[in-house]
């Protein structure tokens, strides 16, 4: 199997070698992704500068290509440049924390995944839950069971599966749950501040979510210790709406 490896941590994060080591014993690894850290990113890619393609050498031996450039970027260049062809499966992660509910939006190691499945590649974004784990070699190997069985049955073109994974050894999971994406949003806040010139700043943070018991969303399922696998489309539309839409009569004529 030919694998894309990629995520928005930066080309040398422990969850990006983690895969590397599980995978590249027996596949065909091309590891591509950012040269520093691009967290929270969402589906953003470079326009209107350049920007580079690096070979760089991991733990002395992996070689891989540092882009300094978006999650998204990493996997238009390997697709249509670095590459001989598609790969088999893109890979985006292990990312060091949940991408869970609307975070699913902001998410570089999302929107890698959400870029492959776009170009029709089946594609996994695999997060561990904690910024601080022991646990990504375990996290690896069920990423690996995961894409066996996904390169067996196969995903629809533009869905792509979201995976987060409790901070704990893998068998000791309380099991896999298939949940939906949560969409409740956190407590945003913005702390103001002043520069030297006494002009203000802004620095915006949020509240850790309050999760509860209803397994069948992602961001519950995680914490009560389950792996959250939640299929993720790229089409937006809003079907449950589509055809009441087209009956609200909206018409530019017919403002007086």
């Amino acid at each position: 199997m030919n694998i894309l490896l990629t995520n928005d941590d930066g080309i040398y994060a422990e969850g990006l070698l983690a895969l590397y080591k599980r995978f590249a014993p027996m596949h065909c690894v091309t590891i591509v992704a950012p040269d520093r850290e691009r967290s929270a990113e969402g589906h953003g890619i470079t326009l209107g500068r350049k920007f580079s393609i690096t070979r760089v050498v991991i733990n002395g031996r992996d070689k891989g290509y540092a882009v300094n450039g978006t999650p998204a970027d990493c996997v238009k260049l390997s697709v249509m440049e670095i590459l001989d062809g598609k790969p088999d499966m893109v890979i985006s992660g292990i990312n060091a924390g949940a991408n869970v509910g609307v975070n699913v939006n902001y998410s570089g190691t999302v929107s890698a995944a959400r870029e492959a499945a776009l170009y029709g590649v089946p594609a996994i974004a695999a997060s561990i839950y904690g910024k601080k784990t022991d646990h990504y070699d375990d996290a690896a190997l069920f990423i690996e069971l995961l894409a066996k069985i996904v390169l067996e049955k196969g995903l629809p073109f533009g869905t792509f599966l979201n995976v987060n994974i409790p901070n704990l050894p893998i068998k000791k999971a309380a099991g896999i749950q298939i949940s939906r994406q949560g969409i409740n949003q956190f407590l945003n806040y913005f702390k103001i501040n002043q520069d030297l010139k006494k002009c203000d700043y802004y620095w915006q943070g949020c509240d850790s979510q309050n999760y509860y018991d209803d397994i069948e969303i992602d961001g519950d399922a995680l914490c009560n210790n389950f792996i959250s696998i939640t299929p993720i489309k790229c089409d937006m539309t809003d079907y449950s709406l589509f055809e009441d839409l087209k009956k609200w009569n909206i018409d530019y004529a017919n403002d007086p």
